[in-house]
């Protein structure tokens, strides 16, 4: 006789872990909403002493994108993190509060234009996870991705379509908008090289080429995916930004290493950075004074290094705790505080804890995308997992070890924080990718672990019925 309480091998465990992640993901938002409110809420008190009129409307807006992204999780990929868009919506929600404080400060109008563009963000979020299906996917059309990543490249190239802002001709006009097309190529070079990197991993770990008496890796598989990267190098170089220069060559050999696990590959980078560094140093001006500025600021505190030294200076303000949200003159005196320099008016207001609450967002969003790529479903997927979030780990440590002076200042834009439209709604893209490979991957693992306990189950059972 089987025992009463014995589940019958037929039953099926229940998908516990599906709800649960998203009631965990549910409560998460709601919180970090909490937190966006309250902050707005402190921010405006300080700067007008009265109780915003809008806080409602704002509410209410943050909990319909927030219910939108949400909703869509739940149908579209029921599996995946719980953790990452909350922390992706408490980050976007700081920068528009920051934002907001910066228009207050100088009489702008940013923060409606950033609002409208978290909207534009989680449409492209929800539209991404309605077309990637499969991640697979992507890897089929590997060369329609490079051949629309390079085009994306050289769109501000184009003459009477690109523009030259802040010294670096980055984007496009379309009318009345302005684009970065170069924020969506770094997502379709990051697919290609892990698609590439994949299909060639063998060729390019195991040493099968003769050199003298010693096998060595063939170095030929890596000839066409060092061009693409070359080709992408040069074109940045020649819109003049040496930001996303820095991070596709990372991004390239950050993939690199990942795929084969050689530190010769390292070693060669860094190689190849110092020839780069040098030679853009001494041939490309912008470079240049970024170098100086980073070595002697306060030799440019009148001009280039003017950013810098205010920040320093709003930094240490900040202290521990801050000067209170509203209070500080960071928000003043930082030139175009709202894209570069949030982080400074984030450390001088809410001090080293703000700062500190920031960075810690950023590790814990790069852990679970790290986790995402170790549970992936697919070498591809893994590699692409690992790459997307390579790219917003080294963005947050590019932009806010310049603003530290641990780094040359990259202008790079602090992902989900700064004033950007084309970032933003990039950014959202890419978490859209992330969230589809780790639904892949959890879904397999709970298929395996579902059946190991089948396995278990009618094991269970075949040894009561042999005692009985």
């Amino acid at each position: 006789m089987p025992l009463p309480s014995l589940r019958p091998a037929t039953a099926r465990r229940p998908r516990r872990g599906v709800k649960a992640r998203r009631r965990t993901e549910l409560g998460l938002m709601l919180g970090a909403g909490g937190i966006v409110v309250a902050t707005y809420v402190l921010m405006i008190l300080g700067e007008t002493s009265k109780v915003p009129s809008d806080v409602v409307p704002l509410l209410v807006a943050i909990l319909a994108l927030g219910g939108v992204a949400h909703l869509a999780n739940r149908i579209l990929v029921p599996d995946a993190s719980a953790v990452v868009l909350p922390i992706v919506f408490l980050l976007n929600g700081l920068g528009y509060v920051m934002i907001s404080r910066i228009d207050l400060a100088l009489a702008k109008d940013y923060a409606p234009l950033q609002a409208a563009w978290t909207a534009i963000g989680v449409a492209a979020y929800v539209f991404t996870l309605v077309v990637v299906r499969r991640s697979r996917d992507l890897d089929r059309y590997r060369y329609l991705v490079l051949t629309a990543g390079i085009a994306m490249l050289l769109l501000p190239l184009v003459p009477g379509i690109g523009a030259n802002i802040y010294g670096a001709r980055l984007w496009i006009h379309v009318g009345s908008i302005e684009f970065q097309p170069v924020e969506l190529a770094k997502i379709l070079l990051c697919i290609f090289f892990a698609s590439y990197f994949v299909d060639k991993r063998e060729l390019l770990t195991i040493p099968t080429a003769r050199l003298g008496n010693r096998l060595v890796v063939d170095p030929r598989p890596l000839v066409p995916i060092v061009l693409a990267w070359g080709f992408a190098i040069l074109v940045m170089s020649l819109e003049h930004d040496i930001g996303f220069s820095a991070l596709l060559f990372t991004l390239f050999i950050g993939m690199l290493w990942v795929t084969t696990g050689r530190t010769g590959y390292l070693v060669f980078g860094i190689v190849l950075f110092a020839i780069g560094a040098y030679v853009t140093t001494k041939y490309f001006s912008q470079t240049h004074i970024r170098i100086e500025t980073w070595l002697d600021p306060w030799k440019y505190a009148s001009g280039q290094g003017l950013q810098l030294v205010q920040s320093w200076y709003a930094l240490g303000s900040g202290g521990i705790a801050g000067t209170g949200l509203g209070l500080g003159s960071g928000a003043y005196l930082i030139p175009v505080a709202w894209t570069d320099f949030i982080f400074a008016v984030i450390g001088e207001e809410m001090g080293l804890l703000g700062g500190t609450m920031v960075i810690v967002a950023f590790l814990l969003l790069s852990g679970a995308g790290l986790r995402i790529a170790q549970t992936a479903r697919s070498e591809f997927a893994k590699l692409t997992a690992a790459g997307l979030t390579l790219i917003i780990g080294l963005q947050a440590f590019f932009i806010i070890g310049g603003i530290i002076r641990l780094l040359p200042l990259t202008g790079i834009t602090l992902p989900f924080v700064s004033y950007g439209g084309s970032a933003l709604v990039a950014n959202y893209v890419l978490i859209a990718v992330l969230m589809r490979i780790s639904d892949e991957g959890t879904a397999a693992a709970d298929a395996a672990e579902q059946e190991a306990y089948d396995r278990e189950q009618e094991r269970r059972r075949q040894l009561i019925a042999g005692n009985a």
